[in-house]
């Protein structure tokens, strides 16, 4: 696992730990995006698919491939971030780029949709619980966040290319924070319009939209929920803004970024907890 590095919002300018995810080459190594950290993060206004894939050679192999773009989610004021990447340089007369090594590199080929019942095996660990927290409570201690958080194994994340992605994404997550049924509608998503998932005591708000959630989109969740007595929980690709985050947060309701890894990140006090606790 690359290790963390920081990246300064240039919006609020809170600086927050980012770690490049790592993905399986065709030849099985890994490949990390390599982080340009002299050059700033620009905030991300409009998301074009084109833009959000980055070409990267594998070390081992030279092969080249298209990963999704290297993105973080500001946990303070919800602006994503795009972090820079260095150019590729031209090949030394290694391994060139393989006609189908794109494909090779996503088991299943792009666009492909996971069974919800079944998270997708290609895909790398993000996270490696603590060897040091112990999978049950200590005797005589009552449960603690840590406690429940260890006990669930790492999320394995799915690539987001499509809208139709996004939601598939957003409810395999949440059937790892312990929502084992979630419904999500029949059909393809609409890529301009966000989309509902259920389970009991829950209710919840995929955005696949290249604009910022916004303040009534928060508020109309948070009515769904207290009106079916659920905990509302959102989810939005390209980030909330100012007051849509200050408003989520008087409210309670979790609130999360997805980058194109496929890996939802809290932005918010209400989705650490979340995250910490589980349903």
């Amino acid at each position: 696992m690359a290790d963390a590095v920081p990246v300064r919002c240039p919006a609020c300018l809170h600086e927050n730990d980012y770690t490049a995810p790592v993905f399986p080459c065709a030849c099985g190594s890994p490949v990390i995006p390599p982080l340009d950290l002299a050059a700033p993060p620009r905030e991300l206004i409009h998301r074009t698919w084109s833009d959000s894939w980055v070409t990267v050679r594998c070390a081992a192999c030279g092969r080249e491939g298209d990963w999704p773009h290297p993105e973080v989610g500001c946990g303070s004021c919800g602006t994503v971030l795009v972090v820079p990447v260095h150019p590729l340089e031209p090949a030394g007369g290694g391994a060139g780029a393989d006609a189908d090594g794109l494909a090779a590199g996503f088991a299943g080929g792009f666009g492909a949709v996971p069974d919800l019942a079944t998270p997708d095996r290609a895909a790398p660990d993000r996270a490696t619980p603590d060897p040091t927290i112990p999978d049950s409570a200590v005797p005589g201690r009552d449960p603690t966040p840590a406690d429940a958080h260890a006990r669930r194994p790492a999320f394995r994340p799915v690539t987001i290319r499509t809208a139709r992605d996004a939601v598939s994404t957003a409810a395999l997550y949440l059937r790892w924070l312990g929502f084992p049924d979630v419904r999500q509608p029949d059909g393809r998503p609409n890529p301009s319009a966000a989309v509902d998932l259920r389970a009991p005591g829950l209710v919840a708000q995929v955005d696949p939209t290249t604009a910022p959630a916004g303040l009534r989109a928060v508020e109309c969740v948070w009515l769904n929920g207290l009106t079916a007595s659920a905990t509302s929980v959102y989810f939005a690709l390209a980030g909330y803004t100012p007051d849509a985050r200050a408003r989520a947060d008087d409210l309670g309701i979790p609130l999360f970024v997805m980058d194109l890894t496929g890996m939802p990140q809290p932005v918010n006090d209400p989705a650490d907890e979340l995250v910490g606790t589980g349903a």
